[in-house]
């Protein structure tokens, strides 16, 4: 069973609804990031989408609702991972949220075509399990 830090999540009846335009909205991210063609719109767009997908899944899977607060993305990809069994989530998120703090805070990165490329590759397969984990009718945990 999954427990979750009360300093990163709280307690959330999501109705069916809410996780679905949370989902909708990791999903709408993606199609952005694959539609895009400037490398850093690509690569942002697929790092929010696989935060958004965390947090449809996390609240569906958790009955938790993600605070905003510093460290919750690493708490996101963690809980992610953990939910569906796959440490790749863990390491390639936190890979890509490495990125974005560097451009964000240490004055730019360069990205590749082929390492977005592969992010978005495997954003969107870690979204179609994500959205198969969250339209499943029971909630586990």
């Amino acid at each position: 069973m999954t427990s979750f830090d009360p300093k990163f999540f709280r307690e959330f009846k999501p109705t069916d609804e809410q996780i679905q335009r949370y989902l909708e909205n990791a999903e709408n991210d993606l199609s952005i990031a694959e539609k895009d063609t400037f490398l850093e719109v690509k690569f942002t767009y697929t790092y929010q989408a696989l935060i958004k997908g965390g947090i449809a899944l996390i609240a569906k899977k958790g009955g938790v609702r993600v605070r905003s607060v510093p460290g919750h993305h690493i708490q996101i990809l963690s809980k992610m991972s953990e939910i569906l069994n796959d440490p790749d989530i863990d390491a390639i998120g936190n890979a890509m949220r490495t990125k974005r703090n560097l451009d964000l805070y240490e004055g730019g990165t360069i990205l590749s075509e082929k390492d977005v490329n592969e992010y978005a590759a495997f954003v969107s397969k870690t979204l179609a399990r994500v959205h198969s984990a969250v339209t499943s009718s029971k909630r586990s945990m």
